[in-house]
């Protein structure tokens, strides 16, 4: 258990609250809640969040919503003690048991591994759709200054193009008699949640759709294909492929798009939705060969191997399609940790 920083978290948060195009001003002196707060894209918001009043005496207050009180004491071992960080262990589905004075909600606890797509399909659904439910209410009885949700690409569906880039408007459909769906499903409740609080009760809510987000904290046992060849490189052995790696994914890097969701939590337009990703496609084949390359003394090889009968990860059937980036450009906003620098980083951080 880690007692301080990372030296690559370290140098990520230094990297982050250097960003002029973040308005970081408007933080100062507020309370921030954020659910799921252990979770590794969150726990950078929460770890900017902290480093501000490090650095800059913000006055921030982080409230940080946990399911897992002692995932959560792990994560934030560093940051036990301080009085600005006050954890909260509930489930997002229950009623707000936190303080009150809440000037931010961040809601992105989520179960967004696909593992849980077919063990846990009903609680997948209900964190997305009770939680945001849940955290409009706090945004409401605190007349919060701003809203944020975690949402997904996911939400997109099955596009007649994958190829094309994929903006903010295009949708296709989605099969909810599939179980696989209870994700993607849930974030378009979500969606649909804040998009009718913002015209019926003014709140003032935003959301990020996510791409494939990767970096320091992720969990390597989550059932996700870049965790998974990060988690084999960490422990010495080859990387399997279970496909023949031909799908094509867009990566992005946690400390670029935590930049981002600032952006819009702070100066984004109410009522809309962002796209945070890469719009820069890579295979999962070229994936593996250049992760097991940026670290040759480890001995890292690729393999081929069948899936094994019972795997209880589901896959997207979707094999490619990435972000047009276009609207969070308009904020000042641009991935720039390519592939090969934020695989190094992210590996360095668990060896």
């Amino acid at each position: 258990m880690r007692t301080e920083r990372h030296p690559v978290v370290q140098r990520d948060l230094e990297w982050i609250a250097a960003q002029s195009s973040v308005d970081w001003k408007l933080l100062r002196n507020k309370t921030v809640l954020i659910t799921g707060a252990s979770g590794f894209v969150p726990a950078y918001m929460v770890e900017t969040l902290l480093y501000l009043n490090e650095t800059t005496q913000a006055g921030l207050r982080v409230v940080g919503l946990v399911r897992n009180g002692n995932r959560a004491r792990k994560r934030f071992a560093h940051l036990e003690f301080r009085r600005d960080f006050e954890v909260v262990v509930q489930d997002v589905k229950d009623p707000y048991s936190g303080p009150d004075g809440i000037d931010y909600v961040v809601h992105a606890a989520s179960q967004a591994s696909p593992k849980y797509y077919s063990i846990d399909p009903a609680g997948t659904l209900e964190g997305n759709l009770v939680g945001t439910l849940r955290m409009l209410e706090v945004a409401k009885i605190n007349e919060s200054e701003g809203f944020l949700l975690f949402s997904s690409g996911e939400v997109y569906g099955k596009l007649q193009d994958p190829t094309a880039p994929i903006a903010e408007s295009g949708f296709g459909p989605l099969d909810p008699m599939n179980v696989r769906s209870c994700y993607a499903e849930g974030k378009r409740a979500g969606e649909a949640l804040c998009a009718s609080w913002h015209q019926q009760y003014g709140i003032p809510a935003k959301v990020v759709r996510l791409s494939h987000t990767y970096g320091p904290g992720m969990r390597l046992d989550d059932g996700r294909v870049f965790a998974d060849f990060v988690a084999d490189v960490v422990a010495g052995r080859n990387i399997v492929m279970k496909s023949d790696g031909s799908a094509l994914r867009p990566f992005c890097y946690l400390a670029d798009a935590t930049i981002a969701f600032f952006l819009v939590l702070l100066q984004g337009k109410t009522g809309e939705a962002y796209n945070v990703g890469s719009d820069r496609e890579i295979s999962i084949l070229e994936l593996a060969e250049t992760i097991c390359d940026l670290f040759p003394n480890r001995g890292c090889r690729v393999e081929r191997r069948e899936r094994i009968p019972g795997d209880p990860y589901l896959p997207s059937k979707q094999s490619a399609g990435h972000f047009d980036l276009s609207k969070i450009r308009s904020l000042g906003w641009e991935p720039t940790i390519d592939i090969r620098e934020g695989f190094r980083r992210t590996i360095e951080s668990y060896i």
